[in-house]
């Protein structure tokens, strides 16, 4: 009797039991399949490259490694190295804050993209790290073959590997620690640190000098935010004074919506909108034309450990084709992220993929209840799933959406996509079709993934550069192996820095106190700029009839400048000054030079037009020699009177041309300013111009000009002509003149 009271209730108490079993381990298994998810890495994002950059995802360093052609929106997973060639540069996302911009000549390794932790390799080169946000216990640590460092805070980094094999470290803003082969040490903002990498040498510890560190944060920000950077960072110490102006985290609405940790966020603003949509709320709509459709510009490519990868061609193309799904509703194509709250997982492409045949491949964007698994492949290609098996899919729900599905030819699938060689299909072609999640399952769709391998482009990489990736590098911490490269750390040459020596303090020879001087001294020309602004506030407030703008303007104008300030103003007012006497000065000099030019062109003429006659006499002087031995009397007749004065010529005006022509007189008056021999052919002329003047005697037609030439009154210059020298006349009586 009690054996049959006891049964129902043992029945119950073993019904609850199971019960609770069974939901703890829904429970246990629902936290199990999310920690393994969490194994996977994220992937960081290539967003810009000019010139040639290459990628290897292989592990192999070698002139036969598979070194590719790095372009935009290609993702770079743990174990990945990235090479950039001369003349060429990189931009890559690690996160949606965390940025690093890779210089020519550079080799950077990415070691560990997992949840809060960012570790890199610099073996050559130097890179700017971009730093928003390092979370509480995360880590961002740049290890370097005489160092690590680990950036502590936010801010702008840069990493160097001299020619000498020297590495240096430089914070712009932030703090970090350098831990080194002989110590650690560490670093403020506005501070430089050189380490050796044969441990022998003290680290030299230096200031930034601030010209040149206002260039490099000046140029970085214009190369990072073209459109938007108004060149306000030029000076250091307006940098300092607001460093985080350009964060995007506080100028773009997109990072309200999605998780900071997914890359490429910062594009969603500048190409779509934010709407909230029913059933989802909030998604992304791009702005797109008419018939658009995800996964339909750009091209597949196969991407070691994740498989067949998607490779946007549009500028936004990274985020919402690697994290979310894409929903269509009000005949508009709408990006879902998720919450923003929840850490994302990447994924090489949300596309199920659809084996219509031998000749064709097709693939349509996953929706927001449709199924993913995730997934990583081993070095054969064969996949291991992270939960325990594949996912069966009966159908998506995209695939009804006209324009949804893209078919392209077989032969084009390792290409570029784009709407020209898209196939149209059929829809109920695809009404008798299973899709698939993972392409490498199905034989079709294998081939013609392994196609596209064939098709990138590659680099080549010089010898000094495979043996560069060869070096050692030193890391604080060891990265964490991913599941799919458990030697990640021997393969790329990690190498840990023992405890005892981070415990020791580095030897630094520290040079900032020849610095500090000069930094005092530096004008703060950020106070100065923004008293300037204040004052152009007010004085707009003050003309609108603000009166309390107007006394704040007239309370502020009396204020006194604080040095550095007041250093400032004179600096801009010192630099305003040369600025404007800069072009004076230089009219100034053009204007003596060229007096100086004309003074000794001047001076060159005079000096060759005296030296010209006594050339002249001394080569005459033999030939005269020999006249005056042949014919003494012809000379007596040549030479001219002794009693001629010398200031006659000087006494006959210019415009007074000489009747008589005197040849006796012609080799004494060649040296004269105006020589005599030249003036009988002007009169000449004038005479046979007047046949009247000629016909007459020339003491008649000197002294009565009037009653014989009565035409020429109005011509005071013939009247003059015809008039005797009064030289001729006071010496007349004296002496006759040789006749002609």
């Amino acid at each position: 009797m009690n054996r049959m009271r006891f049964w129902p209730f043992g029945a119950l108490i073993v019904l609850a039991v199971a019960v609770i079993a069974a939901i703890a381990a829904a429970v246990l298994f629902k936290y199990q399949r999310s920690a393994q998810a969490s194994e996977l890495p994220n992937a960081a994002r290539i967003e810009r490259v000019e010139g040639q950059v290459g990628i290897n995802q292989s592990n192999d360093n070698s002139a036969n490694g598979q070194w590719i052609a790095a372009t935009a929106n290609m993702p770079v997973g743990v174990g990945d190295r990235i090479y950039t060639k001369e003349n060429s540069k990189s931009e890559i996302a690690f996160t949606g804050r965390n940025f690093a911009t890779v210089d020519a000549n550079t080799s950077l390794d990415v070691l560990e993209l997992s949840g809060a932790r960012t570790q890199v390799a610099l073996r050559g080169g130097s890179a700017l790290f971009d730093v928003g946000s390092i979370p509480s216990g995360g880590l961002f640590e740049v290890a370097t073959p005489c160092g690590a460092v680990d950036f502590q805070q936010p801010g702008l980094y840069q990493i160097a590997i001299n020619d000498s094999g020297n590495a240096s470290a430089t914070a712009f803003s932030g703090q970090a620690q350098v831990v080194g082969q002989a110590g650690s040490g560490s670093i403020q903002k506005g501070e430089s640190l050189s380490v050796s990498c044969q441990g022998g040498s003290a680290a030299v510890m230096s200031r930034v000098e601030p010209n040149q560190a206002g260039t490099l944060v000046d140029n970085y920000y214009r190369y990072r935010y073209p459109k938007t950077y108004d060149g306000r960072y030029r000076s250091y110490y307006t940098y300092l004074d607001d460093p985080y102006y350009y964060d995007p985290a506080r100028r773009y609405t997109s990072y309200n919506y999605v998780n900071e940790y997914v890359p490429g966020i910062d594009d969603l603003d500048d190409y779509g909108d934010w709407q909230y949509v029913s059933d989802y709320g909030y998604a992304w709509h791009p702005r797109t034309s008419v018939g658009w459709a995800p996964y339909q510009s750009g091209s597949w490519t196969m991407d070691y450990p994740y498989g067949l990868t998607w490779v946007s061609s549009e500028p936004w193309g990274y985020a919402p084709y690697h994290y979310g799904r894409w929903a269509y509703t009000s005949n508009e194509w709408y990006w879902v992220p998720g919450t923003a709250t929840t850490y994302p997982t990447y994924s090489p492409a949300l596309v199920a993929f659809l084996p219509i045949g031998q000749s064709s491949v097709a693939w349509v964007a996953l929706g927001p209840s449709d199924p993913y698994v995730a997934r990583y492949y081993d070095p054969n290609w064969q996949p291991e799933y992270v939960y325990p098996s594949n996912v069966v899919v009966d159908r998506v729900v995209n695939i009804s959406v006209p324009g949804a599905v893209t078919v392209v030819p077989v032969q084009d699938f390792g290409r570029v996509i784009d709407p020209r060689i898209v196939q149209r299909v059929d829809p109920q072609t695809f009404a008798q079709v299973r899709p698939v999640l993972d392409p490498l399952t199905v034989d079709p769709l294998r081939r013609a993934a392994f196609q596209t391998r064939e098709a990138r482009a590659r680099i080549d990489v010089p010898r000094e550069v495979e043996q560069r990736f060869n070096t050692p590098v030193v890391a604080n911490n060891l990265p964490v192996a991913p599941p799919f490269r458990k030697d990640l750390a021997r393969a790329l040459k990690v190498q840990p820095v023992s405890d005892r020596v981070k415990s020791q303090k580095l030897q630094i020879a520290d040079q900032r106190s020849n610095a500090a001087q000069q930094t005092a001294q530096q004008p703060n020309i950020a106070a100065e700029q923004a008293r300037e602004r204040q004052m152009a506030d007010l004085t707009k407030q003050a003309a609108r009839g603000d009166r309390n703008a107007r006394q704040q303007l007239q309370e502020l104008r009396k204020q006194p400048l604080a040095p550095q300030t007041a250093a400032g103003a004179r600096v801009a007012g010192q630099a305003q000054a040369e600025r404007v006497a800069q072009p004076v000065q230089q009219q100034q000099s053009q204007r003596a030079t060229l007096r100086q030019q004309q003074q000794a062109q001047r001076e060159a003429t005079r000096q060759q037009t005296i030296t010209s006659p006594q050339q002249q006499r001394a080569a005459r002087q033999p030939q005269n020699q020999i006249q005056r031995a042949q014919a003494p009397a012809q000379r007596r007749e040549n030479k001219p009177p002794q009693y001629q004065r010398p200031a006659q010529p000087r006494m006959v005006a210019p415009s007074q041309p000489q009747v008589r022509a005197q040849p006796s007189r012609g080799p004494e008056r060649r040296a004269a300013p105006q020589p005599q021999p030249v003036r009988p052919p002007q009169v000449q002329m004038r005479q046979q111009a007047q046949p009247r003047q000629q016909a007459q005697p020339r003491p008649q037609a000197v002294r009565q000009p009037q009653t014989q030439q009565p035409r020429a009154q109005p011509q005071p210059q013939q009247k003059q002509s015809a008039q005797p020298r009064p030289p001729e006349q006071k010496g007349g009586g004296a002496r006759k003149k040789p006749p002609q």
